[in-house]
């Protein structure tokens, strides 16, 4: 994990999937699964008895929310939450200076914010450990969740081919580039021309692939991405928070669109996933969202389990 020191101690953050190693993920996984099935037999993790974690949205949220807040009171610990309006960050005070208060007061902070700077700036000033909610340029908690959800279904990680479709310039694929090649997955992305992942992530992800002996695949074809792919996966055409042209998005990425025609490409026991929320009609249709391959409901309930895994690394 990305580590900071400060008054003499050492803090944990996650901020991207390149914070974390292979094994840390593997962990972390194992972790959320036994404890996902305790859950279900009864079984508390009130383990973070009197501890508090900060949440700061100034992005709107249903699942990273309600998975962080519910987690929290599982594990016996609280959650509070600040909404756009409540706390704007670097306006009433510096980024500095929030992190400085805050971390007086509870013992970890879960920031969903625009820039990505402002993580990075609040783990080099805090003295509690920050978690990335999302930013615009990196996701990793969802994608953890994606990774714990590939294991579960396909019982390994390493070998599998995931084809994503879609807007290649977003948080998800950027995640997903760095978190498959770290555990040893292929990854192919399909994209239109101008959409593409930002190079500096390509890079990193590539580095990692060639010490794991794995394969990263940019193409502008959809069908060669999904070509003998154990998992598909797509994303909104329109990034949080700004502002929907489907017209304009429905000719731009209308060859993207995850539907029978195109998954007919895939391995006959594919799984699909979508991080939610998903537009019908638009990046996936509904026969392939609702069909016996989809995972996405599963994918969203892990969000709560591995984030339980994480929080307890983080704050123990």
């Amino acid at each position: 994990m990305k580590e900071t020191k400060r008054n003499g101690k050492v803090l944990k953050h996650i901020l991207t999937m390149t914070d974390l190693t292979a094994k840390e993920i593997e962990v972390m996984i194992l972790e959320a699964i036994r404890m996902k099935k305790e859950l279900r037999e009864g079984k508390s993790h009130r383990v973070l008895e009197g501890k508090s974690l900060g949440m700061v949205f100034e992005k709107d949220s249903t699942r990273t929310r309600l998975s962080f807040e519910v987690g929290m009171t599982q594990l016996g610990g609280h959650a509070v939450f600040f909404s756009p309006t409540d706390l704007k960050l670097g306006a009433r005070e510096t980024v500095a200076d929030t992190a400085q208060v805050l971390s007086r007061f509870v013992d970890a902070l879960m920031v969903r914010t625009f820039s990505h700077d402002i993580i990075e700036e609040l783990a080099e000033n805090a003295s509690i450990p920050i978690i990335n909610g999302l930013t615009d340029e990196h996701f990793p908690m969802q994608v953890l969740s994606d990774l714990m959800t590939i294991y579960e279904k396909k019982g390994h990680l390493e070998g599998i081919k995931l084809a994503y479709l879609g807007d290649g310039n977003n948080n998800i694929t950027h995640s997903l580039l760095e978190g498959c090649a770290l555990m040893g997955m292929d990854v192919s992305v399909a994209t239109p021309k101008g959409y593409e992942p930002l190079p500096v992530v390509i890079e990193r992800a590539e580095k990692i692939a060639s010490q794991t002996k794995t394969t990263i695949e940019l193409t502008h074809d959809p069908k060669k991405a999904v070509k003998n792919a154990d998992v598909v996966m797509t994303d909104g055409w329109t990034k949080l928070g700004a502002t929907a042209d489907v017209s304009a998005n429905m000719r731009i990425f209308k060859d993207y669109q995850v539907n029978e025609e195109l998954v007919a490409e895939a391995k006959d026991d594919y799984i699909f996933m979508h991080c939610l929320p998903a537009h019908r009609g638009e990046e996936v249709s509904a026969e392939i969202l609702d069909s016996e391959h989809s995972v996405v409901y599963d994918g969203t309930e892990n969000r709560l389990h591995i984030q339980k895994a994480a929080l307890v690394e983080l704050i123990k």
